[in-house]
């Protein structure tokens, strides 16, 4: 929503919820850096902090026109600190979600677990186009959940060497993820 008006977030809401795909563009770009800086009070990791800021907004995404927001900072808020308390971003977390899933065909699957399977075999497609090291580090992030320093010391780098690749890792991913997001939302319209 490039425009000389700057919204208010009750505006933004009132579009978001009636279907205006823009106004998620202008909530997570306004949102985005106060919202990590939350969740970095939070776990002490940047890169932990930025994946549980994505699975709000994949959530807020998911529940646009089901949910009731009265105040959007405080809404945001709060769904940082829950998950946070949640444990969303933990490793061990995602393993027993994919555990519960059904072995059965996709096509008993519900929607929401199908596109929950498309989007991780989409993200880790994108995994494995990163630089090796990159790549690496992400992984032994992610799959093994070792923490930055635990990483530095496997590969015998510096953690901020570490964190710069989980940072660029994530950057590559949010990037495709949101256009993405945008490739869905228009194929939605037609």
């Amino acid at each position: 929503m490039k425009s000389d008006v700057k919204l208010t977030d009750s505006e933004l809401l009132d579009l978001f919820a009636n279907g205006n795909d823009n106004a998620f563009a202008d909530i997570y770009n306004r949102y985005w850096k106060r919202l990590v800086a939350l969740a970095y009070s939070y776990t002490k990791e940047k890169f932990a902090a930025e994946e549980i800021v994505q699975e709000v907004f994949v959530s807020l995404w998911n529940r646009r026109g089901h949910v009731k927001i009265e105040t959007l900072n405080s809404y945001l808020a709060t769904s940082i600190k829950f998950a946070v308390f949640k444990g969303i971003y933990t490793k061990s977390r995602h393993e027993k979600l994919l555990e519960k899933m059904p072995g059965s065909p996709s096509a008993d699957l519900p929607e929401d677990l199908l596109h929950a399977k498309f989007l991780e075999e989409y993200v880790n497609g994108l995994v494995e186009q990163l630089p090796e090291k990159c790549r690496l580090v992400y992984q032994y992030s992610r799959q093994k959940g070792l923490s930055p320093q635990e990483i530095a010391d496997e590969m015998n780098i510096a953690k901020k060497t570490v964190e710069a690749h989980l940072t660029k890792a994530l950057k590559v991913l949010r990037l495709n993820l949101k256009e993405m997001m945008i490739l869905i939302i228009l194929l939605n319209q037609h």
